[in-house]
């Protein structure tokens, strides 16, 4: 599913123009992408986490070459599943 299939689910689902659903999801996205930004979580409960991780510096491999290149440190981001939603993708109950 791509972002318009998405807001055409939405608009669907809640009884919403499509333009309000693109906006609703438009300004969830800019929401999370935000707050994990500036290094803090979203949790929604029953559905996951989103939060910004530190990935420590290591050694890469050019697999063109195998010559040896340092990669830096990074902040990225990570989604951790919810239960709920772990379980709906098992379909458990």
């Amino acid at each position: 599913m791509n972002k318009a299939e998405l807001i055409e689910a939405l608009a669907k689902e809640t009884d919403l123009s499509k333009a309000a659903a693109g906006r609703a999801v438009s300004a969830l996205v800019d929401i999370i992408t935000k707050t994990v930004a500036k290094k803090q979580d979203v949790q929604l409960i029953g559905f996951g986490t989103f939060k910004a991780a530190k990935r420590a510096a290591r050694t890469g491999k050019n697999p063109r070459t195998g010559e040896k290149l340092k990669i830096a440190a990074a902040t990225v981001p990570k989604f951790s599943a919810g239960a709920a939603f772990k379980a709906a993708v098992n379909k458990k109950k």
